[in-house]
Parts: C-alpha cells; sequence; structure tokens
C-alpha cells in the first residue's frame, strides 16, 4: 500500500526505527508540484515501518510513502497493484517488493513479469475469482466489501481543483451575474453589495457574452480586476432589480481546451463549429506535446470533449488519438572529477577527457574517472543555447537538421555543438553535389536503386516520427551520390523534396537550381 507523504496518518502510523526517514522523505517533496511530482520518472519513497490487512484475504500489506501518490487525488492512498500498473511496477521493481500478477491477457500466469500488463484480462492468483474477467472481479469484490461493511464504491476523478478565473481584461467573459443590494443607481456611484453566494448563468439567448470596450484596460489595485472599471457593462437592471457580471475573466487555458474544434471550422461566423466538420476532422491523429500536457491541458481538454461527446455536439469519444512527448534538449555535456579533497567536483574541459571502455577518464591519467552530466538549461547555469546565435553562426537549416539528428524525437538528449557543425558540413557537402556538372543522362542502375532505398526509408521514417534516421539515410545517399563525376537532374530533384521537411532553405534554392519556379 502507498499512501501520499503529506497524508494525515503517516503521523500516526510511522513506526519509531522509520520515523526519521519518513519525516526525512517528506519534507524533501514538501514543496514540489503536483506536476513535478506525477511526471518524475524515477519511483522514490519510505518503508513507515507499518501493514495494513487486506479486507479480501487477510494478508499483511506494508505501507510505503511516495510522492507519486498526491493527497488531492482520491484518499490520497492506493492498494498497489505491481502487476498491473506501470508506476506501482516501476516502484516494487526498485523497492524489490513482491509483484503478484493477478491478470493474464488469457488465464494463465505468465510466470515472473517483465512489465505490468495493464489491460483488462482474466484474473489468475485471485483465489475464488480465478478465471473471471477483471471488469467483473472488480464489481464482484466491491459488492462483496459492501456487504460485508468493509469498504464503499465512489468514484475518484482524476481531474483536480483548477483556478479557473483571472483578475485581467483579455480572457473570456464567465457567463454569470450576481444579484445586488443597492438603494441607487451603482453605476453613478451609489453603495452597493454583490451577493456572490447567489450565482445565475446568463441565458443561452444572450451568449456570446462579449467583453466591453476599455481604454484603460491594465490590472489596478481593485482585486475585481479592470472589468469591475466597466460599470455599464457590469451593472445591469431586471424587473427592477440590480445585477453585476462576474468580472474575472477566463485563463488562457479555456480556449486551448477546444481550439482544436475550432480548426475544423475556422470560418464559422454562425457557432464555434458544425457537426458536419467535426465528424470530418475529428479526432486529432497525432498530438506532440511534452510530459507536463499528459496530466494538465490534456486532461483538461479531454474532460471539455467529454461534455460536449455527452451533449452530442462532437462525434468522437475521445479528442486524440496519439500523443507523443518530445523529449527535452539539455544543455552541453560537462565534465567534473572528484576533489582530492572532498569539496565539490572541479570541472574539467571536454578537450582534457577521452572516452574508454565506456566511460570518461582524464587523458593525462586515465586512472581518474570523469563524470560526465548534461544539465537542463538555466541561465543561472549559464548553459543556454541562444538560437538566434546559431542561425547567425550556421545557418538555420543547420539547427534545424541537427535538432532532428540529435537522437530519437521522445529522448532527453545534450546539446552538442561538435554535431552541429557536422551537420553543417553535410549540408556544405550536399551544396557541393548539386553544383556539379550537370548531365539530362539516366540515373546509373546502382544510384538509382539507392535513391529508391532512401524514398522508402525517409518516407517510413517520418511517418513514426524518427527523424534521426531518415537524416541518417540522407546522409548515406549523398555519400552514394558524390561518386559520381557529373550529377544527372534526376538524382537531385528526389534529393532536394526529400531534404526538404529538414533543411527546406537549402532544398529550395536546389530546386531552384533544377528549373523548377514554383
Amino acid at each position: 500500500m502507498v499512501i501520499a507523504p503529506e497524508h494525515p496518518l503517516v503521523d500516526t502510523i510511522v513506526s519509531a526505527d522509520c520515523r526519521a526517514s519518513v519525516i526525512a522523505y517528506a519534507a524533501s517533496v514538501k514543496n514540489r508540484s503536483d506536476l513535478d511530482r506525477s511526471a518524475a520518472k524515477e519511483k522514490t519513497g519510505e518503508f513507515t515501518g507499518a501493514y495494513a490487512i487486506n479486507p479480501v484475504n487477510g494478508a499483511r500489506v506494508p505501507i510505503w510513502i511516495a510522492d507519486y501518490v498526491l493527497m488531492g487525488y482520491g484518499t490520497g492512498a492506493i492498494m498497489a497493484v505491481p502487476g498491473g500498473d506501470e508506476r506501482d511496477f516501476e516502484f516494487a521493481t526498485k523497492f524489490n517488493l513482491p509483484i503478484i500478477e493477478v491478470v493474464s491477457k488469457d488465464g494463465k500466469p505468465q510466470g515472473k513479469l517483465e512489465a505490468a500488463f495493464a489491460e483488462y484480462g482474466i484474473a489468475v492468483n485471485s483465489g475464488v475469482y480465478d478465471g473471471k474477467q477483471s471488469a467483473e472481479v472488480k464489481q464482484l469484490i466491491t459488492a462483496a466489501l459492501e456487504a460485508k461493511g468493509l469498504g464503499k464504491r465512489r468514484i475518484a476523478y482524476k481531474l483536480r481543483d483548477w483556478l479557473f478565473s483571472r483578475q485581467r481584461y483579455w480572457g473570456e467573459p464567465i457567463p454569470i451575474y450576481f444579484p445586488v443590494e443597492t438603494d441607487g443607481d451603482p453605476r453613478q456611484g451609489a453603495d452597493f453589495k454583490v451577493r456572490y453566494d447567489q450565482p445565475m448563468a446568463v441565458d443561452d439567448s444572450e451568449l456570446p457574452l462579449l467583453l466591453p470596450e476599455l481604454e484603460d484596460f491594465k490590472p489596478g489595485d481593485d482585486p475585481s480586476g479592470p472589468l469591475a472599471r466597466a460599470v455599464d457593462w457590469r451593472f445591469f437592471q431586471r424587473d427592477g432589480k440590480w445585477f453585476a457580471r462576474e468580472t474575472n475573466t477566463m485563463p488562457q487555458w479555456a480556449g486551448s481546451c477546444w481550439y482544436f474544434l475550432r480548426f475544423t471550422d475556422p470560418h464559422n461566423d454562425k457557432e464555434a463549429f458544425s457537426k458536419a466538420a467535426v465528424e470530418r476532422w475529428m479526432p486529432v491523429d497525432l498530438y506532440v506535446g511534452g510530459a507536463e500536457h499528459a496530466v494538465l491541458h490534456l486532461l483538461y481538454a479531454r474532460f471539455w470533449h467529454k461534455v460536449l461527446f455527452d451533449e452530442g455536439l462532437v462525434m468522437a469519444p475521445e479528442p486524440f488519438v496519439k500523443l507523443v512527448h518530445q523529449g527535452m534538449i539539455l544543455g552541453e555535456m560537462e565534465f567534473a572529477v572528484e576533489s582530492t579533497e572532498g569539496g565539490e567536483p572541479q570541472k574539467v574541459s571536454e578537450a582534457d577527457v577521452e572516452k574508454t571502455g565506456g566511460k570518461f577518464v582524464l587523458k593525462r591519467d586515465p586512472s581518474i574517472a570523469v563524470e560526465a552530466r548534461a544539465h537542463k538549461m538555466s541561465k543561472s547555469r549559464g548553459n543556454v543555447i541562444n538560437p538566434d546565435e546559431v542561425v547567425k553562426l550556421h545557418g538555420a537549416d543547420a539547427m534545424r537538421i541537427y535538432e532532428m539528428f540529435m537522437g530519437p524525437l521522445e529522448q532527453t538528449k545534450p546539446w552538442n555543438t561538435s554535431g552541429l557543425i557536422g551537420m553543417r558540413r553535410f549540408l556544405d557537402k550536399l551544396y557541393t553535389l548539386a553544383m556539379k556538372p550537370r548531365v539530362d543522362t539516366p540515373v546509373p542502375d546502382e544510384q538509382l536503386r539507392h535513391i529508391h532505398r532512401t524514398i522508402k526509408k525517409v518516407t517510413e521514417d517520418i511517418d513514426g516520427l524518427r527523424f534521426n534516421t531518415a537524416v541518417s539515410a540522407l546522409m548515406v545517399l549523398v555519400n552514394e551520390l558524390g561518386s559520381l563525376a557529373k550529377m544527372p537532374a534526376k538524382a537531385l530533384e528526389p534529393l532536394a523534396q526529400l531534404l526538404a521537411p529538414f533543411a527546406p532553405h537549402l532544398a529550395e534554392e536546389v530546386w531552384e537550381m533544377l528549373g523548377h519556379t514554383e
């Protein structure tokens, strides 16, 4: 069992032997955000020294605390199932905890698991529930616990509280208004009291609610925000009673929760989007974004989409088919050796380091190991790569194609200026190739076969987002074509087309050299 480090039970159940380490661990995660804790790949935790009793089979279950369990989600405690949950599996593997297989694809135990089986299947190692569908077993166990008074059914939503209001002018007005207690006209300065405890929704016939024109839209000292100054817009009368509109606006997140739907029908001035448009274009086939998107933006965008689906306004139950996380580009590799006096590691130049047997050592003394590590770019560390300077020195094409060549899209990887220079040399080599004397003769068979293999390879790699291997294939093709004394135009044309997604400026120049004007 795993509970959040800040769970109120921790202080009660922790044993004397484990108290110091548990307190230290809880303090270490206290100031980390939920996003940081959810996105962290390395699992950490501490054993509390306490045990719970499994109400189904009476087994003792060790209780741990871990940062991946959040107090704001559910009850702040989970019954870990390493055999069926990836995060639980990683946690159990790291701390050498038992991993019991409880669900298999075909109802046959697989023995030692290499990974969690997180899909629906057939229950195994589950006593009287063996052989039943796992979805059914969930319902049966829940019903049994409720019947014995040992538990009750509860739905836990992954959506967390969302601070949705902003005290600024730019943003969608929130279509809510409140009664106002006043003896005069609040627009003319009469005293008033807004009854925020009695919110009312703007009628559908009055939508969309538009922002008023404001000469001064900058935030001021008033916590109500700039819209509070638009008194003719804020206050209105109905049936002799005064009302006040909400003066907070929605955050930029509001638009990002449904922009993909508007993209399907951007010129529609009658409605947000038509059913025909979303039926044609949705769902989104591929969404590329950082890992933080999965636990913030995409979670709320999916919620909005689910509401629209329930209302029959969109046809697809899910907004996104596939999500790919692009890896982070770190600063350049930094090298350091341990201080002989036990202080901070001493930085050394890359020129003084060599790689031997899979590890880095000092050139002058190979017995001294060198730690090589790349860090997240930050101004304080001084390892930020300025793209403007890179483009000025090496060109936009070189930077663009180097970033594609660095490694798999999903992989976090360090910047390497030497690698960038290498890609600039590749582009120079390709340009030299294009400047060779050109002939209209057919492409030799060997080179033609290589061109077609490269077309197939690059096409498949782009479809699979394997950009680094696509660039590698282009480099091999350029080497192959470099053996020709004169360059057939029919060899350069496909090369320019294949190059275009990675180095569009050079590709366009080569294309124009071949006589193409469009």
